[in-house]
């Protein structure tokens, strides 16, 4: 039951960054990427601090140096994933940034010797096929900001991983707030070298960067940190790439996108490696039950 809470967690996460894809792109009207970042993330983490002030001021040196790992990977994420967006198309980054779904348990796998399952497998090939669909609309040619997308990938899967890893022995939500910070800390020096401040100018970009800000950063890290603690980083990743979906059908809602037969195709797909990941272990749990007595389970 744990771990089926913990799961409609992670799509309750989904729903946000969905949704905060529209924010953002709001947002980018009004402000350049790294001021954004450090805007969003350091207002976040300035938050969270104070809400959560009791618990910052138990962490231990561990708990500081964990959370310091898990935002030195978030951030990377963010950064060449920014800067591989001025080479690649938006289409093509979705992709290429969706393929950490299959790099977590091969990842998992390396790291903890242990097979995550051939569900996790086929799950995450299902997925990845339905995000091609879902965002490859000129084919897929390889170029230097598709690289660096890959890279993205890698490392968004290492921060899955990294979050599993140090939530056993520490405060999740410390951790989250220690991520959050980070990456604000580490997007300021990019924009104080290459962008120049907007200022405050108001409108609606204050208003998606406040949403982002409660939705798409406090609620979602502090949710995903503390459903790591009793879900499989496998299942993070699949039940996380709902994110792309979301945020297909919020840019028909709010921005008049076609949402095209290939598109739902494609969102079919990655919500049956959803229900494959969810359903797929107790079906074969229960396969097993009734095969004949003496016979080999394995």
């Amino acid at each position: 039951m744990k771990t089926v809470l913990a799961d409609i967690a992670l799509a309750m996460v989904a729903l946000f960054w969905g949704i905060g894809f529209v924010a953002m792109k709001d947002a980018l009207d009004s402000y350049p990427t790294f001021w954004l970042l450090v805007l969003r993330f350091g207002s976040a983490a300035l938050l969270m601090a104070a809400i959560f002030r009791r618990r910052m001021a138990a962490i231990s040196s561990a708990g500081i140096r964990a959370g310091v790992i898990i935002g030195l990977f978030l951030f990377l994420g963010f950064a060449t994933q920014t800067l591989g967006l001025n080479y690649t198309t938006p289409g093509k980054q979705a992709f290429l940034t969706a393929t950490y779904v299959v790099l977590v348990p091969f990842l998992s796998w390396a790291l903890k010797k242990k097979f995550p399952g051939f569900i996790s497998f086929a799950a995450s090939i299902i997925c990845v096929t339905g995000m091609a669909l879902l965002t490859l609309q000129h084919g897929l040619s390889i170029g230097a900001g598709d690289s660096l997308t890959l890279l993205c990938a890698f490392f968004f899967a290492s921060h899955i991983l990294a979050i599993e890893h140090f939530t056993a022995d520490e405060d999740p939500v410390c951790l989250a707030v220690i991520q959050i910070f980070m990456v604000g800390l580490l997007s300021l020096p990019f924009a104080l070298l290459f962008e120049t401040w907007p200022g405050f100018s108001g409108g609606s970009g204050l208003w998606s960067i406040a949403f982002t800000v409660l939705f798409c950063t406090i609620f979602a890290f502090a949710v995903q940190n503390v459903a790591q603690k009793f879900t499989p980083s496998t299942h993070t990743a699949i039940i996380l790439s709902l994110e792309s979906v979301f945020g297909a059908l919020s840019g028909i809602l709010f921005m008049g996108e076609v949402f095209t037969a290939r598109m739902a195709a494609g969102s079919a797909l990655i919500l049956a490696a959803v229900l494959l990941t969810e359903v797929g272990p107790s079906l074969l749990r229960s396969a097993a039950g009734l095969l004949p007595a003496g016979e080999d389970r394995r």
